[in-house]
C-alpha cells in the first residue's frame, strides 16, 4: 500500500491552477534577467497591494533562503537573533542563518503554541553584552506560527515594541502567512508593527518553489541583490519565481485558497477522535498520540509526521478535500 501525503505537509500538495497558469501565461517571448522584467516588477505591485506598503520586494526559491538571507541582512556575525525554540529558522533550516550571516546565532525562546513568550523576551534582552555570549539584535517572528496559532496585531506589537526600543531589527517568516490572513489576521497592520523584513509564503499557499522577500527598511535593501547572487538565490530567469504570485494575487486566490486550508483543519479536528494539544486557528492539527498508535495510522496508508512537542501534526493544504478530511478520521477512528 502507497502511503498518502496528503497531511503531512502543505508542502506536499500540488501548486494551484491559477498559479501554473500563470506561470504558462508568462512563459513568452523575451524578458531581460535576474528579476529586472516587467513581470517581476507586476508582482512586486501586487505584494505592495497586498500589504498596502511602500517596500522592496524580491522573489527567491525557498523559505529557508528567505528567511536565512534576510536574518543575515539584520545581524552582525557576533550577534544572535531571538526567535521562538520551535520556529522553523531553530528546528529546520539545518544552520542557513549562520551559515548565511557568517556566524549570526540564535536565541531560543519558549512560549506556548508557538508563541514567544513575552517575558522570557524581556529577559533576553534585559542580558548583558558580555564578550563569550552573541548579545540579541534581532528579532524573528512566525504569523502564523509552527503550531497553527495566530499572533493578533496587538500581540505581536507587544513583542515588536521592546526590539524597536532598543534599536533591533525585525523579521516576520510568513510561511503561512496566507492562513493567519484567512483566519482574521489584518494583512495590512504588518506597516504599523515596525517589521524590518516580511517573508510572504509562496511555496506553502499553493504555489510552486517561490517566496517573496519583502524589505520595509530601505536601507536594508542597498546592495541587497549582490546579497542575493551570491546565496545563489538571484535566478537568471526571475520571472519564473514571480509570475505565480501574480496569478494568487490578481483576483485574491491566495487567501480564497488559505481559507479553504483552514476550513478543512476545522473540520478535521471536530472530527479526530484524539485530543488536540493546540488552538486549531490555521491550517494545522496537532494530537496526542503514541507511537504504536502512529505507526498503525501509517500501516492504514496515511501519513503523518511526529512534531517538535511529541504531538502528530496533520496539515491541510488548499487541495485537501472534504473527502480526505473524513478519510482519515476514519482511519483514526478505526486504529484508536
Amino acid at each position: 500500500m502507497s502511503a498518502r501525503y496528503d497531511f503531512a505537509s502543505d508542502n506536499t500538495a500540488p501548486a494551484t491552477p491559477e498559479a501554473i497558469e500563470a506561470l504558462v501565461a508568462h512563459n513568452t517571448g523575451y524578458a531581460s534577467g535576474y528579476g529586472t522584467d516587467t513581470v517581476t516588477a507586476r508582482a512586486a505591485d501586487l505584494v505592495r497591494e497586498l500589504l498596502d506598503a511602500d517596500a522592496e520586494v524580491r522573489f527567491v526559491a525557498s523559505g529557508t533562503a528567505a528567511n536565512a538571507i534576510s536574518l543575515a541582512a539584520l545581524c552582525r556575525p557576533f550577534e544572535a537573533v531571538a526567535a521562538h525554540e520551535h520556529a522553523h529558522v531553530c528546528t529546520d533550516e539545518t544552520g542557513a542563518p549562520g551559515f548565511f550571516g557568517q556566524g549570526l546565532g540564535l536565541t531560543r525562546l519558549p512560549g506556548a503554541s508557538g508563541k514567544i513568550d513575552g517575558a522570557a523576551l524581556a529577559e533576553a534582552f534585559a542580558a548583558p553584552d558580555v564578550s563569550y555570549r552573541q548579545p540579541a539584535a534581532a528579532l524573528s517572528l512566525t504569523n502564523a506560527t509552527e503550531y497553527g496559532t495566530v499572533y493578533s496585531a496587538q500581540q505581536l506589537a507587544a513583542l515588536t515594541a521592546p526590539a524597536k526600543a532598543k534599536g533591533y531589527g525585525v523579521h516576520l517568516d510568513g510561511a503561512r502567512l496566507a492562513n493567519a490572513a484567512a483566519a482574521g489576521f489584518d494583512l495590512k497592520a504588518i506597516k504599523t508593527l515596525d517589521v524590518d523584513i516580511l517573508v510572504v509564503g509562496g511555496t506553502k499557499a499553493g504555489m510552486p518553489p517561490t517566496e517573496a522577500v519583502v524589505i520595509f527598511d530601505r536601507a536594508l535593501a542597498r546592495r541587497f541583490d549582490a546579497r542575493l547572487k551570491q546565496a545563489g538565490q538571484l535566478p537568471s530567469k526571475g520571472r519564473f519565481y514571480a509570475a505565480p504570485f501574480i496569478g494568487m494575487l490578481q483576483d485574491g486566490a491566495l487567501l480564497r485558497h488559505a481559507a479553504h486550508a483552514n476550513a478543512m483543519a476545522r473540520r478535521l479536528a471536530d472530527q479526530t477522535p484524539f485530543s488536540v494539544r493546540h488552538p486549531v486557528e490555521a491550517n494545522g492539527v496537532f494530537v496526542e498520540m503514541d507511537e504504536p498508535t502512529l505507526k498503525r495510522l501509517h500501516a492504514s496508508g496515511w501519513f503523518a509526521y511526529r512534531f517538535l512537542d511529541g504531538s502528530v501534526r496533520f496539515m491541510c493544504s488548499w487541495a485537501t478535500t472534504a473527502e480526505a478530511v473524513d478519510g482519515v478520521c476514519d482511519a483514526l477512528k478505526s486504529i484508536r
